[in-house]
This record gives structure tokens, C-alpha cells and sequence, in this order.
């Protein structure tokens, strides 16, 4: 009988972003997104040796501020087939840092929790002198590779940290250490290419998806409060067409009055207002008013991220405030 240990294979999604990105000049600062194929990555990768069987697939190759709901349903679809697939135990996605965490909290909301996804990106070019690319990848690969990572949904991995879809948050524009954090929760596991260790039970109890990913994005705005901001800026975002709007408020997800009054009036008529926070670990709770603006607080969920589970609730057909405001209270 053959006691050799079965390597682990998995699927490697590749959109784009620094990770994949190109300087010219390893000093260089300025650098151009998505240039090389994930085939090109993993053949870079092969010979460090990873426990790994790895299998490419290009989904986009984009800088991820050019990101959104195409990319985002090649994305579920290519997973969802992943999923479904006894030859795959898990995916890896290699993405940008700018919008990788909405990227990531879409699809922890909307696929199943049965095998594990992991999001990887870089915050410097491949050429770049101390390019953190490859060794995020190897740290991806590993925590996609474990059994453990199953049932935790969708997880970032950055600077040797795991965290969780719905907490991680891009929090610097460079440096590698500390670029991304985790709030409410930090990090979920640390991870090298020689170590995993989790700090806790997967948390996913029910492992189905939690909703139905949109067929059509509803139009969601978000409204970044600042001293002084004027009525006229609010009445430029809320066309007909506005299933919903995100407050960037400031401190707890507040307003200047006449601000707010006017969004009190079309959250009454029926449009779908939650109370972010433009601070960067923003809690928002319920005020006791809320009730009557027919206003949802966004917890620990920052306005980007608010916006992705506004959206999602609003395609499948959650637009009353309680079943939002609970949706907004779930971990």
C-alpha cells in the first residue's frame, strides 16, 4: 500500500493587479497593472517547490480599479464550476489591491463555504526590489492547500496575516507589512511558506451559499459626508434609478442636518439608506431614531463594503430595513 500524500489541486484564477504587474526598472515607482499571464506566474512558481498541484485559468488582467460586475460573474461562475468539480479542492485568485476586499465579500457572500478561496495580491510590482508578490502567492497556495481553510468563506492573504472576507481592509498605499488589516476581527491565521497556524474553528456552520449571486447590479451610490456638505451633492446622486445609498458618514455615520432630513424623506418613500462610516474602524450602531428614518446601520462594515451587501440584498429581493438591518448584524 502506497503511504505517498495525495498533493492538494487547485485552481488558480488570475485577474490582474500589481501582482501580476511590470515596472521596467526594479526602482522604479511607477508600474503598469496585469502584465503577465497567469500561465507565466505559475511557471515562475513551479520550481519553488509548493505542495501544490496548480492549474491556471485567466479570468481578466486588469488593474482592479477597472474591476466590477463582469469580472466579478466570471469570477463566481468559474468557482462555482470549481466547486462543483471533484478534481479541484480549492481556488486561488490572484487580484488587486484596491477593490480586492469588495471583490472578496461579494463572493463570501454569494458561494458556498464547502471548499476553500483565497484571494492573493501584492503591493509591489514582480520586478520590483522587494517584490511581495511571489511570496504572498506561496502563503495563498498553502492556506487554499489546508482542509482546515474550509467552511471559513472567502479569505485575503496578505504580509503572512488571513483574514477574513468580511473583515480584511486595504489600510496603506504602500508598504508590505501592515497593508491590509482586519476589523472587527484581525487576523483569522498566520501563514509562511513553511507554516500555517489558524486561531480558531472555521465559523461557518452553514456552508451553502448565503445568497444568490445578482443576475443585474442594482444601482447603489455612496454619499462621502465631509463638514459643510450641501444638500445639492445628495440630490445629484438619487436618480430614479437608486435602489439604495451608502452613507460615508462622518464619525458614527453622521450627516450635517438638512442633509440628512432630505435623505430621511426617501428612505420613507422607500429608498434603502445605510449609515456607514468614512473612519477608517468605523462602528455604527442603531440610534434610536433610526427607526423612524427607516435607517439601517452598517455595523463594522465599512461604505465599500456596505455597498457590495446592499446590493446583493437589494437582487435578491431584501428591501425592508429590518431584513437589511439583520443581514448588516450577521458575522
Amino acid at each position: 500500500m502506497s503511504n505517498a500524500k495525495t498533493l492538494p489541486r487547485l485552481l488558480v484564477l488570475g485577474t490582474g493587479g500589481t501582482i501580476a504587474g511590470i515596472a521596467g526598472d526594479a526602482l522604479r515607482h511607477e508600474y503598469r497593472p496585469g502584465q503577465i499571464g497567469i500561465d507565466e506566474w505559475l511557471e515562475d512558481a513551479a520550481h519553488l517547490g509548493m505542495q501544490a498541484e496548480l492549474t491556471g485559468k485567466q479570468i481578466a488582467n486588469l488593474g482592479s480599479e477597472d474591476i466590477g460586475p463582469d469580472v466579478w460573474r466570471a469570477l463566481h461562475s468559474a468557482i462555482s464550476d470549481a466547486m462543483a468539480d471533484d478534481a479541484v479542492d480549492g481556488v486561488v485568485i490572484t487580484h488587486g489591491t484596491d477593490t480586492a476586499e469588495e471583490t472578496a465579500f461579494l463572493l463570501d457572500l454569494t458561494l458556498p463555504a464547502t471548499k476553500p478561496v483565497v484571494m492573493v495580491g501584492a503591493m509591489r510590482p514582480a520586478d520590483a526590489v522587494g517584490s511581495d508578490g511571489m511570496r504572498n502567492f506561496v502563503n495563498a497556495v498553502r492556506v487554499a492547500g489546508d482542509p482546515e481553510a474550509s467552511g471559513r468563506g472567502v479569505l485575503v492573504v496578505m504580509g503572512d496575516r488571513v483574514l477574513a472576507a468580511r473583515d480584511a481592509r486595504k489600510v496603506r498605499t504602500r508598504g508590505t507589512d501592515d497593508a491590509f488589516r482586519g476589523f472587527p476581527r484581525g487576523s483569522v491565521a498566520v501563514v509562511t511558506p513553511a507554516a500555517l497556524d489558524w486561531f480558531g474553528k472555521p465559523w461557518r456552520d452553514n456552508t451553502s451559499a448565503r445568497y444568490a449571486f445578482p443576475a443585474e447590479f442594482p444601482r447603489v451610490p455612496v454619499l462621502y459626508a465631509t463638514g459643510g456638505l450641501e444638500t445639492w451633492t445628495a440630490e445629484r446622486l438619487l436618480g430614479d434609478d437608486i435602489r439604495g445609498l451608502v452613507v460615508a458618514g462622518v464619525g458614527e455615520g453622521n450627516l450635517p442636518d438638512p442633509v440628512r432630513q432630505l435623505l430621511v424623506e426617501r428612505a420613507q418613500a422607500g429608498l434603502a439608506v445605510v449609515r456607514a462610516s468614512r473612519v477608517d474602524e468605523g462602528l455604527v450602531d442603531r440610534e434610536p431614531e433610526d427607526d423612524a428614518n427607516r435607517f439601517i446601520a452598517a455595523r463594522a462594515l465599512n461604505p465599500q463594503k456596505a455597498r457590495i451587501l446592499l446590493m446583493v440584498l437589494l437582487a435578491n429581493g431584501k428591501g425592508a430595513p429590518d431584513a437589511i438591518q439583520s443581514a448588516f448584524d450577521s458575522p
